[in-house]
């Protein structure tokens, strides 16, 4: 995408819309980014600005994973035994 070309997006009935694959690789965007829409006026005429936002760091997702391994069972039963045994100190 150099610019030269406009990208027609459709909103849904959620006012949602998909961007193509090649405007979020130009724009460095994956899922779960955020994005800003900054209105703005360009030789008088109003129009709209996209600016990827940085994101915060989550250092804390996934960090459960190792205690995860090997466990097969994520039944509501499962979890909450898990959970006594953790209060029990049985874990």
């Amino acid at each position: 995408m150099d610019g030269s070309c406009m990208t027609l997006l459709t909103l849904t009935s959620k006012r949602q819309a998909t961007f193509p694959k090649a405007t979020c690789q130009t724009l460095g965007l994956k899922p779960g980014d955020v994005i800003a829409l900054e209105p703005r006026t360009e030789a008088g005429e109003k129009v709209w600005v996209l600016r990827p936002q940085p994101t915060r760091p989550r250092p804390w997702l996934g960090c459960l994973g190792a205690r995860a391994k090997n466990v097969s069972d994520h039944s509501l039963a499962a979890v909450r035994a898990s959970i006594a045994a953790g209060r029990s100190g049985r874990a």
